[in-house]
């Protein structure tokens, strides 16, 4: 982020800004490189959670942070697959061609 100066110019970034940037960048690019791979992604995540769930065995700790993650997974989950208006409380289906019907639009978190 550059940011002005008295004279009017711009500063140049700090170093941590390029760091920043530079990170930011290499990590976009290996998600645009992983997109289609989906089983891999799959597997890797499946992996991931056997281990978080070995560690929390082993520990015999964290169990109420792994509760809380739990239901959060539960309501981006929920969010994901619910409809984003509710057919009953909206009414009737449409009796025109001007309005149309789409109770299945999900609500993606942005």
């Amino acid at each position: 982020m550059e940011v002005q100066s008295e004279d009017g110019g711009l500063d140049a970034p700090s170093p941590m800004e390029k760091f920043y940037h530079k990170l930011s960048m290499k990590y976009t690019a290996w998600k645009d490189a992983t997109a289609p791979h989906t089983v891999p992604r799959w597997g890797s995540t499946a992996v991931c959670f056997l281990i978080y769930c070995i560690r929390v065995y082993n520990i015999s700790g964290w169990y109420i942070v792994s509760y809380g993650l739990g239901i959060y997974m539960l309501n981006l989950g929920i969010g994901f697959l619910s409809p984003a208006a509710d057919p009953a409380v909206e009414g009737i289906l449409p009796t025109s061609e001007s309005d149309e019907f789409r109770p299945f639009v999900r609500k993606l978190p942005e």
